[in-house]
């Protein structure tokens, strides 16, 4: 990867910018339009949201002001939990449009796979949602699909009902948190893994490992980050709403970390947390 507009192919030949812009927590409003609109400024051509950020309306609104044309980003969001099953999905899906005031969506994930409302029939309300998406994918108002924070199990159940096999895994994966079973079980299938929050959180820049590879590269903690994740084949997803660091982050391309510290950033397990568990978190 040499440049933020490189691509992944997905298994549907599908080209996604190996780098995606992401959203969460910034507040619809001024924050997400004037960020989004920055990110795309700085060369960002993939901008991901969700319903359940709240933000889809001030993301379309940046597309739509930036002048990039809309055949030149890529846009993600995702269907929300309370909104599992055929006919939520369908709802879901029209109200996400509507909000982001697009023709077309380029990726939709199911953001979680077992949520507190489908605990005790997510296998069930999975396939419904499932069917969903391939129905959109098939009429051509999404041009690719996919899940988050999916682990084998969740995916095992999908694909006992599923025609297409997803394109993207959307996952926390960030220094000390590979979730090497559901990478390798990914990569098996041939679903790209995206990493969100691949700075983990704040508490990175206080790592001393961290801020010696920082030293040790003349680069920020946040650079050597988003650059570990292109290296493990990982699609990053930085996040920021301050526009020097948009521009920053789009910085890890013209240098290389060397095998070993690779090794090094990837082992330094739980120091800034693990992912949640997706079958007992309360949402």
């Amino acid at each position: 990867m040499k440049s933020l507009t490189d691509c992944f192919k997905l298994n549907n030949g599908v080209e996604i910018p190996c780098i995606g812009f992401g959203t969460w927590q910034a507040a619809n409003g001024a924050e997400t339009l004037n960020s989004v609109k920055e990110a795309l400024r700085a060369g960002y051509r993939h901008i991901d949201t969700a319903a359940a950020y709240g933000n889809e309306e001030s993301v379309g609104r940046a597309i739509q002001e930036s002048g990039v044309p809309r055949k030149d980003i890529f846009v993600t969001s995702k269907c929300p939990n309370p909104m599992h099953g055929y006919e939520n999905t369908v709802a879901a899906f029209e109200d996400t449009m509507k909000k982001l005031k697009l023709d077309w969506l380029d990726l939709y994930l199911i953001h979680w796979p077992n949520p507190v409302k489908f605990r005790s029939n997510w296998q069930e309300a999975n396939a419904g949602t499932w069917k969903a998406f391939e129905e959109f994918l098939k009429a051509g108002r999404i041009r690719s699909i996919g899940i988050s924070n999916f682990r084998p199990h969740h995916i095992d159940e999908l694909l006992k009902t599923a025609e297409i096999v997803p394109q993207v895994n959307q996952i926390r994966l960030c220094p000390g948190d590979t979730a090497d079973e559901t990478v390798d079980y990914c990569r098996k299938k041939d679903i790209l893994l995206e990493a969100y929050s691949p700075l983990g959180t704040g508490d990175i820049f206080k790592v001393p490992q961290m801020q010696e590879l920082a030293k040790k590269y003349n680069r920020t903690i946040a650079q050597v980050c988003i650059r570990w994740s292109l290296q493990r084949e990982y699609l990053p997803l930085p996040k920021s709403v301050t526009p020097g660091r948009i521009v920053e982050n789009t910085r890890g391309f013209d240098f290389e970390l060397s095998d070993e510290d690779v090794r090094l950033i990837a082992g330094l397990k739980g120091i800034i947390g693990l992912s949640q568990d997706p079958d007992t978190a309360s949402f």
